[in-house]
């Protein structure tokens, strides 16, 4: 969608858009209220300020919807096709790296009572097994730090990937 497009839309479509980069309520709220924005890089900017900090009851939920590392989900929605395009990197074929991240994420499951979340895109699978296997030393506390800084990863590249900036001109248009 263009940024023209996005700014103008009634807020229930703006949310609707927004919900599959994160579904965590008072960001795509905050977003789609704070339109319109002059540019692509003052939404951007706007989105990783409201995404700091996620509470742990927001980190939660948008965990909710995460699949696990190496697992390809099956659904055809808008937030499945992207997360099936950011672990492009993980070859279902590679048993060894498949069979260790599964490993890798059991384990992960048991020490923090989560999915592991990373941000995929442009790793490739033995930089998200290194990553995995590093992670699992961390504590409870570390992780969150870690894990909300991902979510906000992902959620800013699912969010520049869903709305493009546009050639027309931005008059009229606040510089949020």
């Amino acid at each position: 969608m263009q940024l023209e497009v996005f700014n103008s839309v009634d807020r229930a479509d703006a949310i609707d858009v927004l919900r599959p980069c994160l579904d965590i309520q008072r960001w795509v709220e905050h977003i789609a209220d704070a339109r319109p924005f002059s540019g692509l890089d003052s939404l951007l900017g706007f989105a990783r300020e409201t995404a700091e900090p996620f509470t742990s009851d927001e980190v939660a939920a948008a965990m909710a919807h995460h699949p696990r590392i190496g697992e390809r989900p099956k659904a055809q929605t808008t937030e499945a096709a992207m997360s099936r395009s950011e672990q492009a990197g993980v070859d279902p074929g590679d048993n060894g790296v498949v069979t260790a991240l599964a490993e890798g994420n059991r384990e992960y499951e048991a020490k923090f009572d989560r999915v592991f979340l990373i941000r995929a895109a442009g790793r490739t699978a033995k930089e998200i097994l290194a990553s995995l296997q590093e992670r699992l030393s961390h504590t409870a506390e570390e992780e969150d730090v870690i894990v909300a800084g991902q979510l906000r990863e992902i959620a800013l590249l699912r969010l520049a990937g869903v709305i493009s900036e546009t050639r027309a001109s931005n008059e009229g248009v606040s510089n949020k």
